[in-house]
């Protein structure tokens, strides 16, 4: 019964563990990119963009789906295919990892902090 117990706190708190803060961004290595969005998921803990630059693909981490409601972006915003520009900071481990300041959706701004 306890390794049960065990393996159910540790897959419960898995996500807990792998999620990370702002903090682990570093604001000084900026990512200014204009590309069409490959996926797109708009879910908590917060919306992701794939984009492509260079051949490489890009995670774009957005925000929480109640903050992009109220700041009026919505999921068919960033639909795959849809081109959108974002100003964005790298993970300080993850140089294909990007959290977005801001996205911009046809010259409309969407701030996301």
């Amino acid at each position: 019964m306890t390794r049960r117990l065990t393996l159910a706190a540790l897959l419960l708190a898995g996500p807990a563990f792998a999620h990370h803060g702002w903090s682990s961004f570093d604001r000084a290595k900026v990512l200014e990119l204009e590309a069409p969005v490959l996926r797109s998921t708009y879910a908590n803990p917060h919306g992701i963009l794939a984009l492509a630059r260079d051949g490489a693909e890009l995670t774009i981490e957005l925000a929480p789906t109640s903050r992009m409601e109220a700041r009026g972006l919505s999921a068919a915003d960033i639909a795959p295919g849809r081109v959108v520009r974002v100003h964005a900071y790298e993970a300080t481990n993850n140089p294909r990892l990007f959290r977005a300041e801001w996205i911009e959706i046809e010259g409309r701004r969407v701030e996301l902090r």
